[in-house]
């Protein structure tokens, strides 16, 4: 198992210090850090920016928006990151959701798994400098009847491939990330929940002959230390309460829908009805402990310890770590906790 750092959305707070703790991973050997984007900071810029103050950690999207960009605009900005950080970029994609793909973007949420396997076909064959030529349902190129031909990328990505991602929440997701992506971002990953949840995923790599060597597994974790689990899980409340009950809207939350298959329907319709009546305060009560427990690692070294085990045994490969307790100096003592923690279970890779 690996480590990484996710840094969350840039301009949410603490910026410079998310460039501290990037340069801190750096410095402790993490594998990777992700930035994400909604409708706020883009992911590219940030990245571009990470890459040039450190050295060897990978910086990875998590994730650039699919409605956001067209797909060749997604492989030049792909090559471009690649070459300047000398190979060190990952490429997180995700369908975002029905409130910000058609408020923000002006795109339709429609058909997304079919949307999602052209674009990362045009990607690929972009990134591949082949010729780009496609004829789908989302997209067609060169457009017919018109000036356009069929171009080659003219940047070089540093590696021959760069590895693609893809955010999946829902079992179809899954299943067509196992079919086309080198990798799956995770987000709410339980180990207790992880052979169900994961089922879709497998069946997409043996649908096409794959099996999960050399797939990552990428799950982004919330890590607070301390004395006492209950009361780590204070901080990670809110994170719980925005995700399971405010993104998205009642009919279309894909974090609710997540909670659900786990077994917290009661607790997730409560959690949403709260909150989207502004009742913020009763919305984070509600998420249970438990919940956080399994998503997350809490509590002292040990604890954290002992529960890092059941994450590899579930096939995570890359444990990204989220900070969201604290200043800077117990944030940074988190990342280093946390090398200290792998090399103890003698699950560090």
């Amino acid at each position: 198992m690996k480590l990484g750092l996710n840094m969350g959305y840039w301009g949410a707070g603490n910026d410079a210090d998310n460039l501290v703790l990037a340069r801190e991973a750096d410095r402790l050997g993490y594998s990777v850090v992700w930035a994400a984007e909604a409708y706020g900071s883009d992911a590219a810029t940030v990245l571009t920016w990470i890459a040039a103050q450190t050295e060897r950690i990978d910086v990875g999207s998590a994730v650039f928006q699919i409605p956001g960009r067209t797909p060749a605009n997604t492989a030049m900005t792909a090559a471009t990151l690649d070459s300047l950080s000398g190979g060190r970029f990952r490429l997180g994609l995700g369908v975002s959701g029905p409130q910000v793909s058609e408020g923000w973007h002006g795109v339709r949420f429609d058909k997304p798994l079919t949307r999602t396997r052209e674009y990362v076909a045009i990607v690929r064959k972009a990134l591949a400098r082949e010729k780009v030529s496609f004829d789908g349902e989302f997209f067609t190129l060169p457009l017919p009847d018109g000036p356009g031909k069929a171009l080659t990328l003219t940047v070089h990505p540093v590696r021959d491939t760069i590895p693609i991602y893809l955010a999946a929440i829902g079992p179809k997701n899954m299943e067509l990330t196992g079919q086309i992506a080198d990798g799956w971002l995770a987000i709410f990953f339980s180990p207790e929940s992880a052979a169900e949840n994961m089922a879709p995923l497998r069946a997409g790599r043996e649908s096409v002959g794959l099996t999960m060597d050399g797939f990552d597994v990428v799950p982004t974790v919330p890590v607070v230390f301390g004395d006492d689990a209950t009361a780590c899980a204070d901080p990670l409340r809110f994170y719980s309460a925005l995700y399971v009950g405010g993104m998205g809207s009642r009919e279309k939350n894909f974090y609710n829908q997540l909670a659900c298959r786990m077994g917290y329907e009661k607790e997730a319709i409560e959690i949403q009805d709260k909150y989207m009546a502004r009742d913020y305060d009763g919305a984070m009560a509600a998420v249970p402990f438990d919940f956080i427990d399994q998503t997350s690692l809490i509590g002292t070294p040990d604890r954290v310890k002992d529960r890092l085990a059941a994450f590899a045994d579930a096939g995570v490969t890359t444990l990204t770590i989220a900070t969201y307790s604290g200043d800077l100096q117990e944030r940074i003592r988190t990342l280093q906790t946390m090398v200290d923690v792998l090399e103890a279970s003698g699950l560090a890779s």
